[in-house]
């Protein structure tokens, strides 16, 4: 699931790997300490920035995609050279969902 932060892509990944029996991995978990200490001071993260955490991610569905096994991943991997990246060398299905509210339904 590729989604913008605080859309609730960790709980609906959650569940979705929980009904399929796959396990579930929460991309934000393999920001490097340097990119969440960036983010933490409110500082954007750069392509280069994301290089190591896209990497990181991708190693884990290819190895899950290697062992013949599934894994649901939520990531903000919101441009498109990152999704490329992440599916080089695995199949994957991406999910992808939208919620609309209206102001007075939020109020």
């Amino acid at each position: 699931m590729i989604i913008v932060a605080g859309s609730g892509k960790t709980t609906v990944g959650q569940l979705l790997a929980t009904q399929l029996g796959y396990p579930f991995l929460e991309g934000d978990s393999l920001h490097p300490v340097r990119n969440i200490e960036k983010m933490t001071r409110g500082i954007p993260l750069t392509d280069d920035d994301r290089a190591p955490w896209v990497a990181a991610i991708h190693a884990c569905i290819v190895e899950s995609y290697r062992l013949h096994q599934g894994v649901v991943v939520a990531c903000s991997a919101l441009k498109e050279r990152y999704r490329k990246a992440l599916a080089d060398g695995a199949a994957i299905t991406r999910i992808g969902f939208s919620i609309k509210l209206d102001v007075h339904s939020i109020s």
